[in-house]
């Protein structure tokens, strides 16, 4: 199994009940394909770099997963197709990248605790 993690950018016009909504669909997606969700953060609703479809603001989330990389194509397609989102990255995690994303939640627990 290989490790992912995926960003991607909600349009800001949603509520914060549209935008559960909309995780909770990626989310399932990924357990369909029998992915282990390894760690998921929501980054709220935050200012774009550049305009984005008119927009400047956009809900981040990011899902970390262990996977085949069949399941990447698949979610990407989800993505494409649902016209909430406005930008999506996945990129598979080498050794290193998957030890400091767990040295990353360990310090945001000890700031948040």
């Amino acid at each position: 199994m290989n490790h992912y993690e995926t960003v991607f950018i909600l349009t800001p016009v949603l509520s914060e009940a549209q935008v559960e909504e909309a995780v909770k669909k990626f989310e399932g997606l990924l357990k369909s394909h029998k992915c282990e969700i390894v760690a998921k953060e929501n980054w709220g609703l935050k200012k774009l770099a550049y305009p984005i479809q008119l927009k400047k603001n956009g809900f981040y989330t990011l899902i970390e997963f262990k996977g085949e990389g069949s399941v990447v194509e698949d979610l990407e397609t989800a993505y494409r197709r649902d016209e909430r989102v406005i930008r999506y990255l996945t990129t598979k995690l080498d050794k290193y990248a998957v030890e400091y994303a767990i040295e990353r939640r360990a310090r945001q627990k000890s700031v948040g605790a």
